[in-house]
């Protein structure tokens, strides 16, 4: 028994998981969530409304259910459900103005998530560089690394408004010439997200340019992440970089019907880019995930066949629903501003960050701790006074954790009474401190 023990101790010695795992296990959102639903009373952490999806969506998924056709409980096309990739391509046809084929220039994906992961496996080998753009939405770095690439970062540097007004996240900015610094023959794809989760920054039209002639100088792939592409405020425009010179036949546009529709727990997601690209994501598609929820698509192509005729007009829900995010927002900034958060006003997107600085002194400083300032802020924060944020330091690569410790990032994505409750919590807060 004596041997027995051994042989079997020296086979439990080697690593069970593979090397593609290792560095990657920590995930910011399952401790954040956790926390959240632990102690929260308000929760302006995750990215998902806690208003209700547009009537028309879920009319058109109750009827999908109770419409007789059984066969829309059955498996559809693995590439996406045909009424969906068909009114996909006629939609983004109207907003890339060329021509889209259903079957090959569209694919459908369980979310966004799943649409980033088939990038990176398809189009990323060991060693090759993929450029990321900081702060970044956190799986972008772990999702290069399981495929092998190494990710290269550049920054979004804070250029301060001069006349005291609050900053927005228009003053955030590339350096063009340590983004060209960048790029080499080891570079083969950059991850752009616009508008940018967590800043909500919107890349301008020079500012794409710059990318865009860059890739093509290269030789290198765009994973455009563009979820968030209705919800821009202040009359802004979404400028999708596929339409730039040369980008069409390098880039891969991913969208999502969550941040869309306002249904993120439905898991619909696509990808939009040419037939040389897209072929390699259906291979790693097929061999994952295989296919998505026939039902979630069916209601998801009625949307956007609603869309579609409404296209523009103001009864359109994608011209409604930033309408309505931007009065979220703006009441949120306000609120943030009278106890002393200066938020950084977001041109698009779910979020806003926020200085925390003045409420410092709250939450001691612990010298030389491994862990960033503004994730302990954070979780003092939702401990007690019950109010979930996201540290800014969660979108930073390992290296740049600690370069903006002093900020913390909020869903405005909420119904009103929600925004109210934290505003509450804050107000209180301040004059806690003010009397102290």
């Amino acid at each position: 028994t004596h041997f027995l023990f051994h042989s079997l101790q020296a086979k439990m010695s080697r690593p069970v998981q593979a090397r593609r795992l290792e560095g990657i296990d920590k995930n910011i959102w399952v401790e954040f969530v956790k926390l959240a639903a632990t102690y929260s009373k308000v929760n302006l952490g995750q990215g998902f409304p806690d208003f209700p999806a547009p009537d028309f969506l879920t009319e058109a998924l109750t009827r999908a259910l109770g419409g007789g056709n059984h066969m829309l409980h059955q498996y559809t096309r693995a590439f996406g459900h045909p009424p969906l990739v068909k009114v996909l391509a006629q939609f983004f046809e109207k907003l890339l103005g060329r021509d889209l084929d259903p079957m090959t220039n569209v694919m459908v994906t369980v979310g966004a998530y799943q649409a980033l992961f088939c990038c990176f496996q398809a189009l990323v080998d060991e060693g090759d560089e993929v450029i990321i753009i900081e702060p970044f939405f956190d799986c972008y770095e772990p999702m290069v690394k399981m495929a092998g690439g190494t990710p290269v970062f550049v920054p979004l540097r804070p250029n301060p408004p001069k006349d005291g007004k609050l900053m927005s996240s228009a003053d955030w900015q590339l350096d063009p010439a340590e983004l060209a610094s960048k790029f080499s023959e080891k570079t083969k794809a950059i991850v752009l997200n616009s508008p940018n989760n967590p800043l909500g920054k919107v890349f301008s039209r020079e500012e794409l340019g710059l990318i865009a002639e860059l890739c093509v100088k290269h030789d290198v792939l765009c994973i455009s992440d563009e979820v968030y592409e209705w919800l821009v405020y202040d009359g802004k425009q979404h400028i999708r970089i596929a339409s730039l010179q040369g980008m069409w036949d390098r880039t891969v546009i991913i969208g999502s019907a969550g941040k869309t529709f306002s249904a993120t727990g439905w898991k619909v997601g696509w990808v939009v880019g040419p037939d040389r690209l897209l072929q390699h994501l259906r291979t790693v598609h097929q061999n994952s995930v295989y296919h998505c929820a026939t039902i979630a698509q069916e209601a998801v192509a009625q949307g956007f066949q609603r869309e579609l005729m409404l296209y523009g007009k103001p009864e359109s829900y994608f011209v409604q629903l930033p309408k309505e995010l931007q009065q979220k927002r703006d009441w949120l900034v306000q609120s943030l501003d009278g106890v002393g958060m200066k938020p950084i006003i977001p041109e698009g997107t779910y979020f806003l960050v926020a200085d925390i600085s003045p409420f410092k002194s709250d939450v001691p400083d612990v010298p030389n701790s491994d862990e960033p300032y503004d994730s302990r802020f954070a979780k003092w924060m939702v401990k007690n006074k019950g109010l979930a944020a996201i540290p800014l330091s969660a979108f930073y690569s390992e290296a740049h954790k600690n370069n903006y410790p002093n900020f913390i990032r909020f869903c405005f994505a909420k119904e009103e009474a929600t925004l109210k409750a934290a505003s509450d919590i804050l107000q209180k807060w301040k004059q806690e401190k003010t009397s102290s």
